[in-house]
């Protein structure tokens, strides 16, 4: 038998001081190959690290020493060894097997390789799409091994508690029905039911509501879910999350055992202790403050409501905004008074981003306001808007008059982006905080309709569905009326989310369990007693039997291992991704079927003819 042949008998990464003397087997690939004084030398790597082992023409035949000469970057190899201390002089204190080598007495060659489209330890100057093209070798770089090792060592945690916490592991359908869940639908035609179509799913929402009918009482899963939609930078059109939902509980049960979730995976996955109560921060609070939902909380940069303070001033845009019942809102930047006139033409322009029409600052100086429209403010006035924002000497006050959204849209990101320019945002630490009281509807002003905010199925508070009636009442009454004073938008949601250093880490809710509720969320959302019927027609049934008050939640995994492993995208973390236009660079797919497939699908593709 050729050593091929053998079983190794560890991983390169493993040799250690205490194998000195042993021989040994490795296999792996050539990392890095040197030639010293006649002496070749070989980085062996495999998934667990590198071993040096060393060709020494006094120790090999010269035919298989002139072997070992004709070997390139990622031939795989096995060779057997006896390991030795490295001589003085040539340690390497930054690897674990840096203090020995392995002397080989023969090797042989598994696998050739042609050259490579870029070399593996030099990735950052690689273009991401040539490493997605050749995603099979990107994979073998060290530090995308490091993130799946991550990855695999997250699902053991995961899976360890949950299971701890008496929660029981499911496996869900992929074949599911198409229901609205605020994105498109993939569908996948049924050969056997000619006309119809599966979808993917967007979640296991469904499924696991039916499983607490079904009185498994406690259920997770780590799911795979899709979503048809248009990709931005940390979002995939096939993603994994871990879905949870558990009968009989509150939102506090859920924090608590989610809590505890987190600051296993925290403690596990990174060494680190995260405290075990976060903080809850209501909805209005959150977008006020900071202009998000899911606001970082590392920094200490709040925005204040300033609406009525600008009414009544002599800035007219201002005052005509307030009429309109727009908002008007202030962000002060302590020393932001140093900011260059180029400076605020550029976060004027940022703002402009996200819909503000304008971006007026006001720098505090030592003995005046320092603005074009200081003008327009009384010594008074001036000395409320120092107060209410709390600037003093060599800040600066950036306001945003507009709609209420395009106002928490502008200021939050322009709080993130100072945050970042004047460095405020301290690396390696995490803020955790429950995003609470949701409103139940959104406003959608392009279709001047109202959508869930999360999804169709969470249970309103129960001071609040008197709203739902009173809206069912007359719907055209309040539909022509102004969005504000539409009952609808004074209905809370049970629901919540976990944010965490700007991101969303994971949303969920207490669901509706009786029939009749969930009757009148779906007349709100327009869904009538016929569209239900024929789209969750078995939801409403289960909710007929005797369904438990339940609820649940689910977190986004590559986004949470995004943040744990200090990255920038969730491509990083995901085997093999879809680029932002949603395609597979590596597979070149999506890609078009021959038409024998489409016939039997009863499938005609009839694409515009300027494609």
């Amino acid at each position: 038998m050729t050593i091929g042949g053998e079983r190794r008998t560890c991983y390169c990464g493993e040799v250690r001081p205490a194998h000195i003397g042993q021989q040994i087997v490795l296999k792996g690939w050539v990392h890095r190959r040197r030639d010293h004084g006649g002496v070749i030398f070989v980085d062996l790597r495999d998934r667990t690290g590198l071993c040096q082992v060393v060709f020494n023409p006094e120790n090999l035949s010269a035919d298989v020493f002139e072997q070992a000469s004709r070997l390139k970057d990622e031939f795989v190899l096995a060779v057997r060894g006896t390991v030795r201390e490295r001589p003085e002089g040539t340690l390497n204190p930054n690897l674990p097997t840096g203090a020995i080598e392995a002397l080989v007495s023969e090797f042989d060659i598994l696998n050739f390789c042609q050259p490579m489209p870029f070399k593996l330890d030099e990735y950052t100057t690689v273009n991401e799409e040539q490493r997605l093209i050749y995603r099979f070798l990107d994979l073998r770089r060290p530090e995308m091994q490091r993130n799946f090792f991550m990855r695999h060592k997250f699902y053991q945690v995961v899976r360890a508690y949950l299971s701890g916490q008496g929660f029981l592991e499911f496996t869900t359908p992929v074949l599911s029905n198409s229901t609205p869940e605020g994105a498109r639908d993939f569908l996948v035609p049924s050969r056997l039911n000619p006309g119809t179509f599966f979808a993917l799913p967007q979640s296991p929402q469904l499924f696991k509501q039916l499983l607490m009918v079904a009185g498994y009482d406690k259920y997770y899963q780590i799911a795979t879910c899709f979503r048809d939609e248009d990709l931005r930078a940390n979002r995939q059109p096939e993603f994994a999350q871990i879905d949870i939902e558990a009968s009989f509980v509150t939102p506090e049960d859920i924090f608590a055992a989610m809590e505890g979730l987190i600051v296993r995976i925290w403690k596990e996955c990174l060494g680190m202790d995260v405290p075990t109560t976060f903080q809850r921060i209501p909805y209005p609070e959150a977008m006020l403050k900071y202009g998000s939902d899911k606001p970082d909380l590392r920094f200490d940069l709040p925005i204040t409501e300033m609406t009525d303070f600008f009414a009544d001033t002599q800035i007219k845009v201002f005052a005509q905004i307030s009429a309109n019942r727009g908002r008007i809102r202030a962000l002060r930047v302590p020393g932001g008074a140093v900011f260059s006139r180029k400076q605020l033409d550029d976060y004027t322009s940022f703002a402009g981003i996200y819909g503000a029409k304008g971006l007026a600052w006001f720098k505090v100086l030592e003995t005046e306001l320092q603005s074009p429209l200081a003008k327009f403010l009384s010594p008074e006035q001036i000395g409320e808007l120092k107060q209410r924002t709390g600037a003093q000497a060599g800040d600066i006050i950036f306001v945003v008059a507009d709609r209420e959204k395009i106002v928490c849209d502008s200021l939050g990101q322009l709080r993130l982006k100072i945050a970042a320019d004047m460095n405020l945002i301290p690396e390696g630490s995490f803020s955790f905080a429950w995003i609470v009281d949701f409103p139940m509807f959104e406003y959608a002003e392009r279709d001047k309709v109202y959508t869930p905010s999360h999804h169709p199925f969470t249970s309103p508070m129960a001071e609040d569905v008197h709203l739902l009636d009173e809206y069912a009442a007359d719907p055209s009454k309040w539909n022509t009326g102004h969005p504000d004073d539409n009952p609808l938008r004074r209905v809370h949601a049970l629901a919540y989310d976990l944010a965490v250093n700007g991101e969303e880490l994971g949303g969920g809710s207490i669901r509706i369990h009786r029939r009749d509720i969930q009757n009148k969320v779906f007349r709100a959302i327009g869904i009538d007693e016929e569209a239900a019927r024929t789209k969750f027609g078995f939801l409403l049934d289960a909710l007929s039997y005797g369904a438990p008050p339940h609820g649940g939640i689910a977190f986004g995994v590559d986004r949470m291992l995004m943040l744990l492993l200090g990255g920038k995208s969730i491509r990083e973390v995901i085997a093999f991704p879809k680029t932002q236009s949603g395609s597979d660079l590596m597979l070149d797919a999506p890609s078009a079927v021959d038409d024998a497939q489409l016939k039997e699908l009863f499938i005609r593709v009839d694409l515009p003819s300027e494609r």
